[in-house]
């Protein structure tokens, strides 16, 4: 898994992703309550507002973290969207995505990069990320 730094996670194979939350954002904004998903075919930019969730917390915009074409979203979220309360970086996924840009994933980071820029606070908060620019 790669990271944005503006907690979003991607999942790699080929020339696909699929794409959540991070565990971190999870737990910030607690309990999801409802969440917008993408439309599939539509074509995303790298950092371009793909999803929103909403929490007993707070409204937050999810960004993709590569440019490509949505190929799927997690439809078992639109009837119990806890299961991205309960795994957010397992079955609590959101989208799939077909890269156009393969190269950007050097702006990603891996899980120690990620975790370090956490434990250090180097990161915003979940609910007030803004994409990678």
């Amino acid at each position: 898994m790669l990271y944005t730094d503006s907690h979003e996670w991607i999942a790699l194979s080929n020339n696909r992703g699929r794409v959540g939350i991070t565990k971190h954002a999870q737990k910030e904004l607690g309990e999801v309550v409802f969440i917008e998903l993408p439309h599939v075919a539509d074509a995303i930019r790298l950092g371009e507002e793909a999803c929103v969730l909403e929490s007993t917390k707070a409204a937050t915009d999810v960004y993709s973290p590569l440019s490509g074409t949505i190929l799927a979203v997690n439809e078992k979220l639109r009837e119990t969207p806890s299961l991205l309360n309960l795994d957010p970086e397992g079955a609590g996924w959101l989208f799939e995505i077909e890269l156009s840009a393969p190269e950007e994933t050097n702006r990603l980071f891996t899980k120690a990069q990620f975790s370090h820029l956490i434990i250090h606070g180097k990161l915003p908060s979940a609910s007030d990320s803004s994409p990678i620019p």
